[in-house]
């Protein structure tokens, strides 16, 4: 099984992007069989894009709260 261990959002020139790393696991025996993976996306769904800004927007309050 593949398992996300992390995500990354932010904004460039291409436009909004996400990047996910993920282990991949043998479900038999708990090992995992590949570590770190990393794939990289354009986020083109109007859907995910939303989201993707809503989270941005709760970091970008945690920082001015600082």
């Amino acid at each position: 099984m593949k398992t996300v261990t992390s995500v990354t959002l932010w904004n460039d020139a291409v436009g909004k992007r996400m990047s996910v790393t993920y282990s991949e696991v043998d479900e038999t025996t708990g090992r995992v069989t590949k570590d770190n993976l990393r794939m990289d996306r354009v986020i083109t769904d109007k859907s995910a894009q939303k989201s993707m800004q809503a989270i941005l927007t709760y970091a970008q309050d945690f920082v001015d709260a600082e």
